[in-house]
Order: structure tokens, then C-alpha cells, then sequence
């Protein structure tokens, strides 16, 4: 949109079998003074005269706005009918586009309250919610069980996606077309809880929500929502909405890139992989971080006075984060400079990413011959936690964007495979211990933080490699055998070199 032109707003009605009253909500669309508005209507399927009466308008050419009528040759479903219209809304290049359904039960004459938030750049999303004035959903018909699970399920999805929405459940919505090109809405249920599925979706979008309220109207229009089946999958989809910020699941829809590419945080704090290796780095040390990413562990080190030495495969936004930096494909050369002066080789969360964690502590193995006494910290996630076990025990095994099953790992170790790898290339590991699952990223209150992480401690303590979350490694890299050779003929020709020892007495 440019300041030279009205916004271009899509007003997409969503038909089937509404030969009883799409013309009026047609009528009932005001002028809507401001905006280059079209009128998109798709019956889906319906075998009535709802198609007709809407085309007869249209060839008409008497409607205040332009008018097209399409027909789905096949029901698509709910969910399915608004995926085409937001496609037709992108393909045409609207700014926004709000949805209205043909029954009526929306009222059209709300559209530009609907529209002006999204006009002033208030918003992203605009909803029209029937239940910030509860006692009008009654007074307008709303049948009480209809009332009753609308509340209970919204209360449901609050709890489970931290929102604070009036109602989930409302048709009447509006978007700038830009958001929804961020969207794979495509994916999204063909039926009813495509609502819920694309509310999720604008969440993880972090869009901007605004509610206004709209009254509420029951008339004689006939529900084809299975109500049970519609609850169940309302609470299906929020469920594996949360359950996906924990990387226990993943669905494809619900994918979306975090602002600022925040996939990994920093974990101080509280026990985990970051912490326990700051533990590791002696004050004023020279630190060699592999992987580095923005340098969450920085802050820290420099209150430790330590050189920090960053290694990753791009550019850090703040350099000034690390004292040197090097920029390097990680599987090809993972340590790019001399390990003379380094004491501490940090490689958190690494090396289940590589295409080959072998060749990548072979290539570390031999970088550390010229400095046998610097410390390697490793951490990795431990495929044999009791929850991805349990998962796997369901059947499930499910690759997410975060956790232990990351899509982007390609290794999956346990505490055995890990020793196995470490003692196959060359390193003898000092102390090992596991980690539990990073809890106060993800809850609030510190006193459920204190319960589980002390739950957690000691039930690691009883099986580490059932109930650790990580494993944690610090290790020393053995001598190779050119490095043991060097080293035979350097103390051979000092023994030479040195006076020969009395012979004994006899």
C-alpha cells in the first residue's frame, strides 16, 4: 500500500446453501468510503440457487462494488473455502481482507469498525469477538451449550497458549494480506478448526491482535459443526501448538520463524549445558567457542575476564561480543586458527548438527596436539530421555523445530555413543554429568521452577541416562601417534645429550 491510494480490501464471503440470505448480507455491505474494496464470493458446493442469485447480481453490474461470484465444482469445506480466498486475496494483491459468512450470522454493517485498525496500522489482525460483551451473546440467541463450550474451550486455549483472547471462535475476521504471506495456511484443516489453526498460526507470527466487539445473531441458518468433534479438535491443535515449543512434537503448519531468528536463548541462571560450562573456564582464560551463534555465553565470560575467540558459520550482529571471530563452515574447518594460547574449547550443542561428529573431533584431536592440556567442554542432547522414549514407545518420533529431536540435527547420541565417539577419536573424558531440561524456559512461576528442577536432580541421580535432558562432557585430547613419536625422539636425544649416570656399584 502506498499513501496515493485507498487501502484494496477484499470483502470475501464464504457461502453454502445460503440462497436464503446472501443477498441480503450483499445489501446489508456498506459503502465502506476510504477503501478500493471488491466482493469475492464462493459457494462451496451448494446445489441451491445460492451461486445464481449472487451471479445474477454481478452480471447485473448494479451492485456498489465490484462483484465475483466463483463456485467450487467440489465441497471444500470450511477451512478449504477460505484457503481459496485468501489465495485469490495475495494472487490479487490486496492490503486486507475480511471474511464474512453468507448466513448472516456476521454483521456486515461492522466492516468499518472492522477495517480501521488494520487502516491505521493498529493491528495486523482485526477479530470480531461475541464474547466481550457476554451477556449480548445470549440476548442475540446464542443457544446456552453453544455459550457454554465457547467459553470453556476459549478458556482452554488462553491456558494453553498464554493468550488472553475474548473468544477463539468467531468467523468474523480481518488481516493484512502481508501476514498471510507469511502464513502456510494451505496446510491447515479443510473443516471447522481452520479458525483455531490460523489464530495459532497468527501467535507464532507474533501479528498484532485486536478484538471489537460485535453482536451476536441466531436465526434459522442450519449448524453443520459437529460440536464434539469440533472441541476435540480445537483442543488437539492448541495442544500440539504448546507442545511444539517443548520440541516434543511438530506439525508443518505451525512452523513458523521466530522474529530475529531466535531459535537457540541463552540458558544462565539456572543448571544447563551454558552455565555448567562457564563453571569450566577458569577467570581471565582464553576461550575458543565453536559455534558461537550471536555469543549468548559472552556477557558472561567477560565477567570472567576471558578472552573470547567465536567461531560460527555467519557473522555475529555485535562483534564486539567476541575479542576475534572467524567465519567457517563447520564441517569442512571447525577450528580455524592455532589452539597455542587457548585454555578452554567450548562445543555446545554442536556437534549433533555436523555431517560427521568423527571427522570433526578427528580435525579437533589434531588442532589440540600443539596444546595437549586445553580443556574440551562438549554438550548434546541425550536421544534417551525418558520422554523421547516414551514418545517412541507411541509410536511417535517426531522431529521439531527445537529440543532433542531438532529438524536440523543429524546425529542423535546417548551417554554410551557419546563415550564411544569421544574414546574412538582420541580423547579421554575427565568428568561427565547430565543436564536437565531447561524448565524456567518455559515456566513462569519459580516455585513450579524450583520443584521440577529439584525433581528432576534427583531423579537423575537414580538413572542419568533416563532422566538427563543433556549430557555434559568435559574432556583432553590424547597424543597421536606422530605427536607421541615427536615426543620419544625429543626425550631420546635429551637422554644422549645428558651425561651418562655412574654405573652402579658393584
Amino acid at each position: 500500500m502506498t499513501p496515493d491510494r485507498p487501502p484494496r480490501v477484499l470483502i470475501f464471503i464464504v457461502a453454502y446453501y445460503a440462497e436464503a440470505t446472501i443477498l441480503d448480507v450483499l445489501r446489508r455491505i456498506p459503502a465502506l468510503e476510504g477503501y478500493a474494496v471488491e466482493v469475492l464470493i464462493i459457494d462451496d458446493g451448494s446445489t441451491d440457487a445460492t451461486f445464481a442469485l449472487a451471479d445474477r447480481l454481478r452480471r447485473a453490474g448494479s451492485y456498489r462494488h465490484p462483484l465475483t461470484v466463483l463456485a467450487n465444482p467440489v465441497n471444500q469445506g470450511y477451512g478449504g473455502n477460505q484457503k481459496l480466498g485468501y489465495h485469490y486475496a495475495i494472487e490479487h494483491d490486496f492490503d486486507h481482507v475480511v471474511l464474512v459468512h453468507g448466513d448472516g450470522q456476521y454483521a456486515p454493517e461492522l466492516l468499518p469498525e472492522i477495517l480501521a485498525p488494520l487502516a491505521r496500522g493498529e493491528a495486523d489482525v482485526v477479530f470480531g469477538s461475541r464474547m466481550m460483551i457476554k451477556k449480548n451473546a445470549l440476548r442475540g440467541g446464542m443457544p446456552g451449550y453453544k455459550f457454554i463450550g465457547n467459553q470453556m474451550l476459549t478458556w482452554y486455549q488462553n491456558r494453553v497458549l498464554q493468550t488472553r483472547l475474548s473468544e477463539f471462535h468467531s468467523g468474523y475476521k480481518a488481516c493484512s494480506v502481508s501476514l498471510l504471506r507469511r502464513l502456510p495456511f494451505d496446510l491447515n484443516s479443510n473443516v471447522f478448526h481452520f479458525d483455531t489453526e490460523i489464530i495459532i498460526q497468527f501467535l507464532r507470527a507474533r501479528a498484532r491482535i485486536l478484538e471489537i466487539p460485535i453482536p451476536t445473531h441466531y436465526g434459522d441458518e442450519i449448524s453443520r459443526v459437529n460440536g464434539l468433534r469440533y472441541a476435540l479438535d480445537v483442543m488437539n491443535a492448541s495442544t500440539v501448538a504448546r507442545l511444539m515449543n517443548y520440541g516434543l512434537v511438530y506439525r508443518r503448519n505451525f512452523d513458523l520463524p521466530a522474529p530475529e531468528n531466535r531459535h537457540y536463548l541463552a540458558k544462565l541462571g539456572f543448571l544447563s549445558t551454558h552455565s555448567a560450562a562457564i563453571e569450566e573456564v577458569p577467570a581471565g582464560a582464553t576461550v575458543l567457542d565453536i559455534g558461537c551463534g550471536p555469543g549468548h555465553l559472552s556477557p558472561a565470560l567477560r565477567e570472567r575476564r576471558c578472552r573470547i575467540i567465536g567461531v560460527d558459520q555467519f557473522s555475529p550482529a555485535d562483534p564486539a561480543a567476541f575479542d576475534e571471530f572467524h567465519v567457517a563452515d563447520l564441517n569442512a574447518n571447525p577450528v580455524p586458527r592455532p589452539l597455542d594460547e587457548v585454555q578452554v574449547v567450548l562445543v555446545l550443542d554442536i556437534i549433533e548438527h555436523l555431517a560427521s561428529p568423527e571427522k570433526f573431533c578427528d580435525t579437533l584431536r589434531q588442532h589440540a596436539q600443539s596444546n595437549l592440556g586445553v580443556k574440551i567442554v562438549i554438550s548434546t542432547g541425550n536421544v534417551g530421555f525418558f520422554v523421547t522414549r516414551f514418545m517412541l514407545f507411541l509410536g511417535q518420533f517426531n522431529y521439531s523445530t527445537r529440543g532433542i529431536l531438532d529438524q536440523t540435527h543429524t546425529r542423535l547420541f546417548t551417554f554410551s555413543s557419546l563415550r564411544r565417539l569421544l574414546k574412538e577419536t582420541g580423547f579421554v573424558i575427565e568428568r561427565e554429568r547430565g543436564i536437565p531440561a531447561p524448565v524456567p524456559l518455559v515456566v513462569k512461576s519459580p516455585f513450579w521452577q524450583n520443584v521440577l528442577m529439584q525433581t528432576q536432580g534427583v531423579l537423575m541421580r537414580v538413572s542419568r541416562g533416563l532422566f538427563a535432558y543433556q549430557m555434559f562432557v568435559v574432556a583432553r585430547a590424547l597424543p597421536t601417534l606422530p605427536t607421541l613419536m615427536r615426543d620419544a625422539r625429543r626425550h631420546s636425544a635429551a637422554r644422549t645429550d645428558s651425561p651418562a649416570p655412574p654405573a652402579p656399584r658393584s
